[in-house]
């Protein structure tokens, strides 16, 4: 394939009382992996979704070579050649992997369908891939990084010249995602031209030959990843960012507030003890698959467990619901927000009440004015952006999304939080602002379980670690004596 290049020529989006593009030109190359970054809000969405027909731009030009680009459609940018891969994935899980690929398009022969051709080209793309799938496996079947391959191989089947990958790694632990890496090199040494949409910037090393930075609808610069550090980008994406590391005043006191004995359910983990202090934050490591989340889910109770109790400040809770478990102090935060963590068709004031709803009436009567106090306390103690409370959630961006989701269970005066990855899918500094809340409810003796993909995050933000493998416990360290290679080399162990 010869030298491709996209761009634009002083692109500009306007909404109703925001800019969201503002007078951008910049271009991308074949042959590199152009990492696009910026905060939520910065841009970056709306220029990728301008590219692919989604949007169209109020004013600017974008060209694909020499080519002027209009699209009325979606369908446009396709049989030119621009495709988008999303972080929600589109694939059908109740059909082979050679039927995804192809879906509404598969060969024929005859007026049937050419099996044994659908099951070749795709057995190919896979190989340009450089993955070992087997094109006649089931979706349903395949590792979550897998997945991710077939859903960039669907895209290489319309041969594109630009693939857009959005958060390609963010559901993946870390061993899984340098196998997709694998698969994104694949695709720059065919000539294609990558832009990889990522909040995680210490992939970047890893994976980018260029960075370029949006804030505020604003290009900021574009920069060889060879010649900056992590910290020059965050300076681009928000100018000056004070990266917090755990505080020091922070007392962990003696006394356990929660204690989690044998606790097993069969296919995910077995035999689980350890004990939380008050004011403590404990950090559950492991790589997807190890059982994290689900384990999160039985001390709540909002699924099964078959043997074990979980003890909250001398209780003891063999058959737990998460009903009986908010009753006793106990407040999950859930691994994915959007469906489990909030309702986004309702107002934020709701979702900051759904938890706390017995204490927001008088019996079976809504308290207007009492709802009105919980929710505007957690708007100004968290620091949550909002239009007004009685906007929808969908309006808010993931970290404002996110400190909802906190807020909710804060509203229940609890006890212990359970964190299930509360920084996925928000940039840097909202991170930050969460990490905060966490050590600020520390200092008032709130203890929290705190599971991440991200090790780094454990190791800034925990005073303990347990390392969980294989749906097990097996070893605790110190933050202070381990660093991330050790903490992942821990985590990945065979034994």
């Amino acid at each position: 394939m010869s030298a491709q290049t996209i761009r634009t020529d002083q692109i500009t989006k306007d909404y109703p009382g925001t800019r969201a593009l503002d007078n951008i030109s910049v271009s991308f190359d074949s042959g590199k992996v152009h990492a696009l970054v910026g905060k939520n809000g910065s841009g970056k969405s709306t220029l990728v979704k301008i590219f692919s027909g989604a949007l169209k731009p109020t004013s600017g030009e974008f060209y694909l070579n020499d080519e002027k680009l209009h699209f009325n459609l979606t369908g446009e940018a396709y049989e030119k050649g621009i495709v988008s891969v999303y972080q929600e994935m589109s694939l059908v899980p109740g059909l082979s992997v050679a039927e995804n690929i192809f879906l509404g398009r598969l060969p024929q022969k005859y007026n049937t369908i050419d099996w044994h051709r659908t099951y070749q080209m795709a057995g190919q793309l896979l190989q340009k891939m450089k993955v070992e799938i087997n094109p006649r496996e089931m979706v349903s079947r395949l590792s979550m990084w897998q997945s991710q391959v077939v859903e960039i191989t669907k895209a290489l089947s319309f041969n594109p010249k630009v693939i857009m990958l959005d958060e390609p790694t963010s559901a993946l632990a870390q061993n899984e995602v340098q196998s997709l890496f694998e698969a994104v090199r694949a695709l720059r040494d065919q000539g294609v031209i990558v832009i990889y949409i990522t909040h995680k910037l210490q992939e970047l090393p890893q994976i980018a030959d260029t960075v370029t930075v949006l804030r505020d609808g604003r290009l900021i610069g574009t920069v060889k990843m060879s010649d900056v550090e992590h910290k020059d980008i965050i300076h681009m994406m928000f100018g000056e960012v004070k990266v917090q590391s755990r505080p020091r005043d922070i007392q962990v006191q003696d006394d356990v507030v929660m204690e989690v004995k044998g606790l097993s359910r069969e296919g995910w983990y077995q035999d689980v003890s350890f004990k939380l202090r008050r004011g403590e934050i404990l950090g559950i490591a492991g790589m997807l698959g190890s059982g994290r989340t689900e384990l999160l889910q039985g001390i709540f109770g909002s699924e099964p467990v078959q043997k074990g109790e979980v003890i909250v400040e001398g209780k003891s809770y063999k058959k737990a619901n998460p009903i009986k478990m908010k009753n006793a102090g106990v407040g999950l935060t859930p691994e994915n927000r959007k469906k489990e963590g909030l309702i986004l068709v309702h107002s934020i004031i709701d979702n900051l009440c759904y938890a706390s709803m017995n204490l927001t009436a008088d019996g079976w009567v809504e308290n207007k004015r009492r709802r009105n106090t919980f929710a505007e306390k957690q708007v100004e103690e968290l620091e949550i952006k909002v239009p007004e409370v009685r906007a929808l959630c969908s309006s808010l961006s993931g970290g404002n999304q996110q400190k909802v989701v906190v807020g909710n269970w804060l509203n229940t005066n609890p006890k212990i939080m359970l964190y299930d990855e509360p920084s996925r899918g928000i940039d840097v500094n909202a991170k930050q602002q969460i990490f905060e809340i966490m050590w600020a409810q520390a200092r008032k003796g709130i203890s929290t379980v705190f599971v991440s993909t991200e090790l780094e995050e454990l190791l800034e933000v925990c005073h303990r670690i347990l390392i969980l493998r294989h749906g097990r416990i097996v070893g605790e360290v110190n933050p202070d004596d381990v660093n991330v290679n050790e903490l992942y080399e821990l985590c990945m162990r065979g034994d």
